[in-house]
C-alpha cells in the first residue's frame, strides 16, 4: 500500500473523550448514531443543513450543532470546518434518498464525498472515515445472500450516486490516503424512520387515523409489495458503526463491509405485521396485484459473515421490536397493542 505524505499531529491528552463528527446528524441514521456514541462517552459534534442543525425532537443532549449545507459546501470550507473540530471519527450519514431528482442526488450522495475525502486527506490528525452506503448498490442479486465480493451493477441512479462514493473513499484509503471504511447498509427500519420511506409513511398514516372505539375498517391501498428485502434496525446499525469507529485500521481499512439482517422477508409480509401491532381495523389492499404476468421475485439479502468476523458484530433486534419502536415513535401504537 503506498504511503502518504501525512503531517503528523500530536494526539489529544490524556483523558480526553474522543470526538465524533456525524454528518447528517439531524436525520433519522444521524440522531441514532449521535446516541450511540454518546453513549460510549464520546463528544459528539452534529453537522447538518442550517434548517435542521438546531434542538431536534430529542431530549436535550451535550451535542455541538453546526450549520452546514453539505450538499453545497466548498471543499475548503469543510476541510477548515474539520481541522477546527479536530474529530477522531467522521461518520457520514448525509445524503439523499426519496423523492428528489438525481441532480441532488449527485450532489448529496456523490459529490459530498468527493469533497469529504479530499478534506479527511488534508486534516493533520488522521480519524477513521465511515462511508454509510446502501445494499442498493448490488443492484439485482442473484439467488441467496449477497457477499461483498459480488460485482456492483446498480439498477437505479440512487445506487449508482451511492457506488461513486463507495468507490471514492475506498480508492483514497486503498492507496494510504486515509483511514476509510464503507458499511453497505440493508433498508434501514426503526424509530423515526422517515415519512417518506415505505414503512415510515405507512406508520405515518396509521397515526393519522387514531384510536377510537367506533373506528371503522379503512383500507390501506399500496403498489403491489412483490419484493423480498433484508431489513435491519437503526440501532443495530448503530451498534456496527460503534464496533467499526473502534476496529483496529488493519482490520477495516480500505473494506466495504456488509451491514444487514442476514436474512429476507417479505416486504407484504412486513406491512401486514405493521398493521396487526398497529391494533387499527385496516385492510390492505395492493392496487394492480396479480393483474401483470407473474415474475421472478426482486430478492436482495445481505451476507454478513464479513461483519461478523471484522467487527465482531451482529444484529440483535427482531422485526417486531423494529415495527414496535416504529410505530411508538409516529405516535402509533400507543397502549393499543
Amino acid at each position: 500500500m503506498a504511503q502518504s505524505a501525512h503531517r503528523a499531529a500530536a494526539p489529544p491528552p490524556l483523558g480526553t473523550p474522543p470526538r465524533v463528527v456525524v454528518l447528517g446528524g439531524a436525520g433519522f441514521l444521524g440522531r441514532h448514531l449521535r446516541t450511540a456514541f454518546r453513549g460510549t462517552g464520546a463528544e459528539v459534534i452534529s453537522v447538518s443543513r442550517p434548517r435542521l442543525a438546531g434542538p431536534d425532537q430529542d431530549a436535550p443532549t451535550r451535542d455541538r450543532h453546526l450549520a452546514l449545507d453539505l450538499a453545497t459546501v466548498r471543499p475548503q470550507e469543510l476541510a477548515e470546518t474539520l481541522a477546527g473540530l479536530a474529530p477522531d471519527t467522521v461518520v457520514n450519514a448525509a445524503g439523499a434518498v426519496w423523492k428528489t431528482t438525481d441532480r441532488h442526488m449527485r450532489m448529496a450522495n456523490t459529490e459530498l464525498v468527493t469533497t469529504l475525502v479530499d478534506a479527511v486527506r488534508k486534516l493533520p490528525r488522521r480519524p477513521r472515515l465511515i462511508q454509510l452506503g446502501t445494499i442498493h448498490e448490488y443492484g439485482a442479486a442473484a439467488a441467496g445472500a449477497i457477499g461483498e465480493a459480488m460485482p456492483a451493477t446498480p439498477m437505479n441512479f440512487y445506487g449508482e450516486s451511492k457506488l461513486q462514493a463507495t468507490r471514492t473513499v475506498l480508492d483514497a484509503a486503498r492507496a494510504g490516503e486515509l483511514d476509510g471504511v464503507v458499511l453497505r447498509v440493508a433498508n434501514v427500519i426503526g424509530p423515526g424512520a422517515p415519512a417518506d420511506s415505505l414503512l415510515g409513511g405507512i406508520a405515518a398514516r396509521l397515526n393519522a387515523l387514531g384510536p377510537g372505539p367506533d373506528a371503522v375498517e379503512t383500507e390501506l391501498a399500496l403498489a403491489p409489495l412483490e419484493a423480498l428485502r433484508d431489513f435491519v434496525d437503526v440501532s443495530d446499525v448503530a451498534e456496527a458503526v460503534l464496533a467499526a469507529a473502534h476496529a483496529a485500521s488493519a482490520d477495516v481499512t480500505g473494506q466495504v463491509i456488509n451491514v444487514g439482517s442476514g436474512r429476507v422477508v417479505h416486504v407484504r409480509q412486513v406491512v401486514r405485521r405493521l398493521i396487526e401491532l398497529s391494533g387499527l381495523p385496516v385492510r390492505l389492499v395492493e392496487d394492480g396485484a396479480g393483474a401483470a404476468p407473474r415474475r421472478q421475485v426482486n430478492s436482495l439479502e445481505l451476507d454478513i459473515t464479513k461483519a461478523r468476523r471484522l467487527l465482531r458484530w451482529e444484529p440483535r433486534r427482531d422485526l417486531d421490536e423494529s415495527l414496535s419502536g416504529l410505530l411508538t415513535a409516529a405516535g402509533s401504537l400507543g397502549g393499543r397493542r
